[in-house]
């Protein structure tokens, strides 16, 4: 996987399996809910001042535009796999490093950003130590830019 393609959406097989789920859940149970809620709201009568019919209406387009996002990462999707080399940084490594000024060692498991989980140490290819991580090898420094200043971090071991 060192060829990173910038419209790949990565995902790991349980990312993969989870938004599928997801889309078929939208797809079959909520378009089935919303079409019954505006069904009913419509029997109400005068749809201009019909707030159930308007909540209905907007949740609709909810659903829709995040069917339309599903099906567009699951088109797009790159299943990721454990690295058969772990000599360098790829998506789909978890990653030790010790953060430079304090010695704090850290895992960091690099995804693709619909799984990015930073209170779970998985980090997306795309965020700034995501994308400094990404082609690195054991015993490299990397830097990134962040509000609290520059933040190095040595790469300890590749998995």
């Amino acid at each position: 996987m060192d060829n990173i393609n910038e419209n790949a959406e990565y995902l790991s097989a349980s990312g993969f399996t989870r938004l599928k789920s997801e889309l078929v859940v939208l797809k079959d149970k909520k378009r089935k809910e919303i079409a019954e809620r505006l069904e009913y709201a419509k029997s109400l009568g005068d749809l201009s001042e019909n707030a159930e019919y308007q909540e209905a209406k907007e949740e609709q387009q909810l659903i829709e535009s995040r069917i339309a996002d599903l099906e567009d990462i699951l088109s797009r999707a790159v299943l990721i796999s454990q690295p058969a080399s772990a000599s360098s940084v790829t998506i789909g490594s978890t990653v030790i490093t010790k953060k430079e000024g304090n010695g704090s060692e850290d895992s960091y498991f690099i995804v693709g950003r619909e799984e990015a989980d930073p209170s779970q140490n998985r980090i997306s290819n795309e965020s700034p130590l995501g994308r400094a991580l990404i082609g690195k090898q054991r015993g490299d420094i990397v830097s990134i830019h962040t509000p609290k200043g520059e933040m190095a971090y040595k790469i300890l071991d590749i998995q």
